[in-house]
């Protein structure tokens, strides 16, 4: 799948990190420092609606990540996935009247369109599920082969389209590393399983938890030949487990994604990942984008309480300033979209903006330039304290405003930092 256009990032003098970052599973701030090549692996979209800031600002926290690698001089490759088929997408498309491939198609466009906006820097590998379902077949039937999947017959009631469709899930009771992602108890994981996607009460499952894996073609839905498995279409985490493998191999460095996919998606791809090569970990570290609320509630599409990123810049807003706004807010700490935190963004563009027109090319840095720089990338270092980072800038444009100095030259220092380590350009 077609992916979008990176911006270019300028080259800093000197190297940053190394990074270190929360990981989810381990419940630790820890130093993740690869030595060559760095592996991230973030779960996109299900494209049924347009991207909203709890969105954006997942996409920035991992845009930080790739950011802070590249300046420690490291090679990334990033991954992420496109869910192109799947329940709430063709739901949506039935509601709506349209061809779900079609609704699939208009979204994507607009989330590359945003992306590109918000200059985040473009995935290596930009896979959507459908793309990988013959990987997603060949994972499968190893899993049947091995017993560590089974076979759960559709009855006909059901809508088979076969006379001896099966649906296939994993079986949870021979992983012994299932739950390590989370840590959650298991009354903790049913009480959420259902509504984010699981089906505890279907008849024949030896565990209620047991992740689908294969769902046997139905009337009136998308499928495609599976081998052995009959006419049907991927579970949803089985998706992300091979194209990580496919493109990472494992353990790769970071799986990232919002606080929601911690429990089932992350647990679930880890385990199923887990069942088919025999190691542990699938990733390194579990990074969590915390959830972004509007009106007292978790800002998303089933709940239709979305500030959509297109919406924004339709109204005129200045793509670099709903960043700023983004960047304000640590990405582990769950907050309110308001009114306040466009107008707070906008003024400190103004700040930042003013300062960066009298940038002088051939000026070489100041000491307290240099400083700025280096506070930038220590804080970006440390579990991505952005805001951190903004507040380093500030002092920055507070300094290059005031104090007998208004009006003077400064050095590309600064503003090539906040563009290459924080995404926001300032010079045009």
């Amino acid at each position: 799948m077609k992916s979008w256009s990176s911006p270019p990032v300028p080259t800093l003098s000197g190297t940053g990190g190394p990074l270190r970052v929360h990981d989810t599973a381990s419940g630790q701030v820890q130093e993740i420092a690869p030595q060559e090549r760095a592996g991230l692996y973030v779960c996109g979209i299900t494209p049924y609606d347009a991207t909203h800031l709890g969105h954006a600002a997942t996409y920035l926290t991992f845009d930080l990540v790739q950011r802070v690698w590249l300046d420690a001089g490291l090679d990334v490759t990033y991954v992420q996935n496109v869910t192109d088929v799947d329940e709430p997408l063709l739901e949506r498309a039935a509601r709506d009247g349209v061809h779900w491939e079609d609704l699939a198609a208009g979204e994507i466009d607009l989330f590359r369109e945003d992306m590109e906006a918000l200059r985040i820097l473009a995935p290596a590998h930009y896979v959507g599920a459908v793309e990988g379902i013959p990987d997603d077949v060949r994972a499968i039937e190893q899993l049947v082969a091995s017993d560590a999947a089974y076979r759960i017959r559709v009855p006909r009631e059901d809508g088979a389209v076969e006379e001896e469709a099966h649906d296939v899930y994993l079986d949870l009771a021979g992983q012994p590393s299932f739950g390590s992602v989370s840590g959650w108890t298991r009354e903790q994981m049913m009480e959420v399983f259902a509504e984010r996607g699981g089906d505890p009460d279907r008849e024949g499952k030896r565990d209620r938890l047991d992740p689908l894996l294969w769902r046997a073609a139905r009337e009136g839905e998308p499928s495609w030949q599976g081998g052995s498995l009959g006419a049907g279409r991927p579970g949803w985490h089985i998706e992300c487990s091979t194209i990580a493998l496919t493109y990472l191999g494992a353990p790769f460095d970071v799986q990232g994604g919002g606080t929601d996919l911690i429990f089932p998606h992350h647990e679930m791809s880890a385990v199923q990942a887990s069942a088919l090569t025999g190691r542990e970990p699938f990733a390194r570290a579990y990074v969590h984008q915390a959830m972004v609320g509007l009106d007292g509630e978790k800002m998303s599409k089933s709940k239709g309480n979305l500030v959509l990123v297109s919406r924004l810049r339709r109204d005129g807003v200045e793509p670099m300033i709903v960043r700023l706004a983004l960047l304000d807010h640590h990405y582990r700490t769950e907050w309110e979209w308001t009114d306040d935190d466009l107008t707070s963004a906008t003024e400190r563009w103004g700040r930042w903006r003013a300062v960066a027109e009298r940038v002088d090319s051939e000026r070489a840095p100041s000491e307290a330039e240099l400083r700025t720089v280096a506070e930038v990338r220590a804080r970006l270092a440390d579990d991505l304290d952005a805001p951190g980072a903004l507040e380093s800038v500030d002092r920055w444009a507070e300094q290059g405003a005031g104090g007998g100095t208004s009006g003077s030259a400064v050095s590309r220092a600064v503003p090539d930092a906040v563009d290459a380590l924080l995404g926001v350009q300032l010079l045009r």
